[in-house]
């Protein structure tokens, strides 16, 4: 195992630093998704009272009965809404499922949005009276840093500055609640709690989870445990993020390993944040991203078309 960190940024440098401040994040935090894919981020805005509310809440909501929870299931939906079973996600290239289960909030629109019938409804658990109102709130605020986030990375780049922002605002964006229970009790021989994967969106964000487990492939070969800290995010790079980078930002491959000793066989939850396009939206590559050296790897192809390969290529749709 490397010795190597991520880096530890301050995300107020960008928004309400001064232009050397600034300046020296954007090269910071560029240069960090680069080399690792992840980078470690405090004073991002997200209210950490909210994140244990909605912790609190997700207890309670894996603790129901097995058939309370099924209910919550959306047929059809590719997992995009609603509850998804234990051991039924896996990571491409995988028959085996991993040790988990899960639950997914969406961008909530409108009755009569354009973009409401291509997402779908949430839906929400009839015994849980917060879970509504925490987990919608936290889908905000992350929505909101992460906009931060994708327009600090255009800087780096030297492009417009909503080139990425844009690309996500309105987008399809998913909070995912997961649980992973204790193995002694449901173990799948052959798994892990999240095999090795590279997520499928633009960037994730990562609230400190619940314990540890979460590891990433650096560039040179190497796996290092990441843990955001008590008032850290964690983002990392995705599969459509690289392929309009032209892989200059190449997606990271990450895993939530299994517990070490009976000690550590615990209850673990975490609540990663997928940041999505608009389904209609071009992940053509970025002019900015090719050379004569590194022409453009990707024909152009949309955000939704995208997605939908991968839900296939992990077993969330048929």
């Amino acid at each position: 195992m490397s010795t190597a960190r991520i880096p530890q940024l301050d995300l107020s440098d960008y928004s309400k630093g001064t232009p050397a401040q600034r300046e020296r994040f954007i090269a910071a935090f560029g240069d960090g998704i680069k080399a690792f894919g992840f980078v470690s981020l405090t004073h991002h805005g997200v209210d950490d009272a909210l994140i244990r509310r909605t912790y609190a809440d997700a207890a309670t909501l894996f603790a129901l009965p097995s058939e309370a929870k099924h209910a919550l299931e959306v047929p059809g939906g590719g997992g995009q809404r609603g509850y998804t079973g234990y051991g039924k996600e896996h990571a491409k290239n995988r028959a085996v499922g991993d040790m988990k289960e899960f639950f997914h909030i969406g961008r909530d629109l409108a009755q009569g949005h354009p973009r409401a019938g291509a997402y779908g409804n949430n839906v929400w658990p009839k015994e849980l009276k917060t879970f509504k109102e925490n987990s919608l709130a936290l889908f905000q605020a992350l929505d909101g840093a992460a906009s931060v986030m994708l327009r600090a990375l255009a800087d780096y780049f030297k492009v417009p500055q909503g080139t990425f922002s844009d690309m996500a605002r309105e987008g399809n964006s998913i909070l995912r609640i997961i649980h992973y229970p204790p193995l002694k009790k449901r173990f799948i021989p052959g798994a892990v709690r999240a095999a090795e994967h590279e997520d499928i969106n633009l960037i994730t964000l990562l609230c400190e989870s619940t314990s540890s487990g979460l590891e990433i492939l650096t560039r040179q070969g190497d796996w290092i445990a990441v843990e955001a800290l008590k008032g850290q995010i964690v983002v990392d790079s995705g599969d459509m993020l690289s392929r309009v980078t032209n892989e200059v930002v190449p997606a990271t491959t990450h895993r939530v390993v299994n517990p070490k000793s009976a000690d550590d066989d615990i209850e673990r939850y975490s609540m990663p944040f997928f940041v999505h396009p608009y389904p209609d939206c071009s992940l053509a590559v970025l002019d900015a991203c090719t050379s004569q050296d590194n022409p453009a790897r990707y024909p152009p192809m949309t955000a939704d078309a995208f997605l939908r390969q991968r839900l296939k290529e992990i077993g969330l749709m048929k």
